[in-house]
């Protein structure tokens, strides 16, 4: 049975922790969570990765079991996370590595690759967008309102993301059977968002997407240039990340590899063995190669 470790790293003064398992020696393999949740959402992927890869997963500052200072504290930006995973993985030693993207683990993703040319090995997109194809109007429009004006009814709007309801909402929309999905997963997140001062952290996140989808050009470029195996396996029934946006990447990289899954937002969740065995062959026809 696999061991994963639980573990805190200190990187620029901010205690960061993250999950690890697998071989030391083996392809590296970075697991990078989305809103709301944390490393929490790998739990179950973990162990089969790490039977021959060596799996890091950090919970990003401000999300899971990592410190989450005030917003007067620290800036909180997705330029800032991405420094901070970049100078964790420094850290642990691991200077090239495939990473697995989702949600928010996109942008953050994408600044690594493109700040860190030849570092990334691979990726795997899991409804983490890339390109302005794809974004579902009806969810975003709230976050497009409240990142052009700051007022009392944009930020309500915003707001409902944060709630019990508005997180269960992610996790068991475009599910087929909503009773696979564990209660533990809308439970957990919601305990760890509604820590005081914790809402100031992800509004200044959801003001600071607005910074994301102009550095798509500079990633499209990297992708074009760098040609990094590329693998979307997406929840076709996303209401966040529509299909739209796993079928983007062939735009750029002609050999990506799209798979569509009947699931949601979360599709480990729903759907975990149909997506590890897609991320472990195509991890064994990319990245073992390369080592």
């Amino acid at each position: 049975m696999t061991t994963v470790h639980h573990r805190y790293a200190t990187v620029r003064g901010q205690r960061i922790f993250y999950r690890e398992a697998g071989p030391q020696d083996a392809p590296h393999v970075v697991l990078l969570h989305g809103f709301p949740t944390s490393s929490f959402m790998f739990r179950d992927l973990i162990p089969r990765l790490a039977e021959r890869y060596h799996v890091i997963a950090p919970d990003h500052l401000g999300f899971g079991f990592s410190d989450a200072p005030a917003v007067d504290d620290f800036s909180y930006t997705f330029d800032a996370l991405a420094e901070l995973t970049g100078d964790l993985l420094d850290q642990l030693g691991v200077s090239r590595y495939a990473i697995y993207v989702q949600d928010y683990g996109a942008p953050i993703g994408w600044r690594l690759a493109v700040n860190r040319p030849g570092t990334v090995t691979a990726v795997i997109t899991q409804n983490g967008n890339g390109y302005d194809d794809g974004f579902v109007e009806p969810f975003w429009q709230s976050v497009w309102d409240y990142q052009r004006e700051q007022t009392p009814d944009t930020e309500a709007g915003v707001r409902g993301a944060l709630t019990l309801e508005g997180i269960k909402w992610q996790y068991v929309t475009g599910v087929a059977d909503e009773t696979v999905v564990s209660p533990d997963t809308w439970e957990h997140d919601h305990a760890l968002v509604s820590r005081p001062g914790n809402d100031e952290v992800q509004l200044a996140l959801f003001r600071d997407y607005a910074n994301n989808a102009p550095k798509y050009p500079a990633l499209h470029a990297y992708f074009r240039e760098h040609r990094p195996p590329l693998l979307a396996v997406w929840g076709k029934n996303d209401p966040i990340f529509g299909p739209d946006g796993a079928r983007a990447f062939a735009r750029d990289l002609p050999d990506a590899e799209v798979h569509l899954l009947d699931a949601g937002h979360f599709l480990l969740e729903s759907d975990l063995d149909d997506a590890a065995h897609l991320i472990l062959d195509f991890l064994d026809r990319t990245v073992a190669k390369q080592d």
